[in-house]
């Protein structure tokens, strides 16, 4: 599973400097200051998550756990949940989408906590 995990990494890392770079060039002339903030909050954490992703795959293989696995699952959902509301809250202005920001704020915060459960079994 580390290498599935590693492969989603990179590429949501290449995924996020695409859609890093469509905002910067698309949609900058488009968008209101406030929601090109939003845009922009949605990259940092996808980045911030796929290159967390990076660092679970490469953990998983000195601590294989099956929550590791579980860590990697929660951080890609919550990729797709945090960070892909708050691009379509940004690009459509369709304001209930922010409703499901805080669920994937929540995966994150859950990957990250399985991966702490899953190191401190594996420590002596």
């Amino acid at each position: 599973m580390s290498k599935t995990i590693l492969i989603l990494g990179a590429g949501l890392m290449a995924l996020a400097v695409i859609v890093g770079a469509f905002g910067a060039h698309e949609l900058k002339s488009k968008l209101s200051v406030d929601m090109m903030q939003v845009y922009k909050t949605g990259v940092e954490y996808h980045v911030y998550h796929a290159l967390g992703l990076l660092l679970i795959g490469i953990l998983s293989l000195q601590f294989a756990s099956s929550l590791m696995n579980w860590a990697g699952v929660f951080i890609v959902i919550g990729i797709a949940l945090f960070s892909g509301s708050l691009y379509l809250l940004a690009i459509t202005g369709v304001r209930w989408l922010v409703a499901i920001t805080p669920i994937g704020g929540m995966c994150f915060i859950i990957g990250w906590i399985l991966v702490l459960i899953a190191v401190l079994k594996k420590l002596p």
